[in-house]
């Protein structure tokens, strides 16, 4: 079985970034590297892997990144803090 990953990189500025791949240890590198110059953490690195989840269906590794994309910084950090009760909470409007 093939497995896919989302991962969760801090960049030096503090921005994270959010990404899938099928191969993590590659990916990390060529991030660290330089690899793709166009890239967001580019100019950010050096980078630092604070999070990933492993799926067996790259479908679902693509659409949780998509979700967590659109999360606000202190909903990816209670995520990145193994803190998943306050998920919901982070996730609700305030008016």
């Amino acid at each position: 079985m093939k497995l896919s990953y989302v991962y969760i990189l801090k960049c030096s500025d503090g921005t994270y970034y959010t990404g899938v791949t099928s191969n993590l240890n590659k990916r990390i590198t060529e991030h660290q590297s330089g690899k793709h110059k166009d890239s967001y953490t580019y100019n950010r690195r050096p980078i630092e892997l604070v999070f990933y989840a492993e799926f067996t269906d790259i479908n679902l590794a693509i659409q949780s990144e998509k979700q967590i994309k659109k999360w606000s910084r202190a909903k990816k950090e209670a995520l990145i803090n193994n803190e998943f009760g306050k998920l919901p909470n982070l996730s609700k409007k305030k008016f």
